[in-house]
């Protein structure tokens, strides 16, 4: 298959590729969890090992054999051709805090973007034998079957889910706990990123987050999107490379609207 049929929307060349990413970073990653491996401080403190740079290594690899005119966001590793017209986004260990300390819900993300939009999202959760796809045009599937989210109707009901208070910043903090106390259900904390999977599954019907990257979130864009719910910024803009650190997610327009209100009351 051509890089042109592709373009003309048959994703099945990239869907390919993107499993096999996600397949041959999954055992770097079981490799090292919970093996005492050396924690290394990157310059803004978070925490990083040699099992993410080894497992984006091997990911960029495998995209520069297939596909050696696309572009490369990774956290660990950089930029590369950031004006290709497709660029993959890459999170080698989403949740590096969670892997560190044994906790398994960590996630493997992959994103490719296509002139600045994104077109397909990966999540593999390597401990729990879970994967996500979405896919721009087609029904985001969890281990190969479709999923839907669920309607619910008001932000009294809804189920929120955020990685943890501590990730919003001082300026922000107070909008969320406007979001949470909207809601009469107890905010759930420390999913990662499974708790938009969660979402894309009905389970789930709220996940907001802050001081995100976009190898952080543009993974989940088509994930949810293509499940039926909503993800934006907190103004409600579109995610991409130069979006800010705020996100939303819902499981229906309706209800992401609601939330967006809130957080901007």
């Amino acid at each position: 298959m051509t890089e042109n049929a592709v373009a003309d929307g048959d994703f099945d060349a990239f869907l390919d590729l993107a499993n096999r990413l996600a397949d041959a970073a999954r055992p770097i990653t079981l490799q090292y969890f919970r093996s005492g491996l050396e924690i290394i401080a990157k310059d803004d403190d978070s925490p990083v090992t040699i099992a993410d740079r080894e497992s984006e290594r091997v990911m960029r690899d495998l995209i520069n054999a297939a596909f050696p005119d696309h572009g490369i966001v990774g956290e660990e590793h950089g930029t590369e051709r950031l004006d290709a017209e497709y660029v993959w986004v890459l999170d080698p260990i989403d949740g590096t805090q969670s892997f560190v300390t044994g906790k398994p819900l960590f996630g493997i993300l992959i994103a490719l973007m296509r002139a600045g939009q994104p077109v397909l999202g990966v999540m593999d959760m390597p401990f729990l034998d879970e994967r996500w796809v979405g896919a721009r045009g087609r029904p985001t599937t969890f281990k190969g079957e479709p999923v839907k989210t669920r309607a619910c109707l008001s932000l009294e009901d809804a189920w929120i889910y955020s990685t943890s208070a501590n990730m919003f910043t001082p300026e922000n903090f107070p909008a969320f706990e406007r979001l949470r106390l909207s809601s009469r259900q107890r905010t759930v904390y420390g999913a990662e990123c499974q708790a938009y999977g969660l979402l894309a599954c009905g389970w789930v019907d709220l996940v907001c987050e802050d001081t995100m990257g976009p190898y952080d979130y543009l993974p989940l864009v088509n994930i949810v999107e293509g499940a039926g719910g909503a993800i934006t910024d907190w103004q409600g803009a579109p995610l991409g490379l130069n979006s800010g650190a705020s996100v939303i997610a819902a499981g229906t327009p309706d209800l992401h609207a609601a939330a967006i209100a809130v957080l901007n009351a």
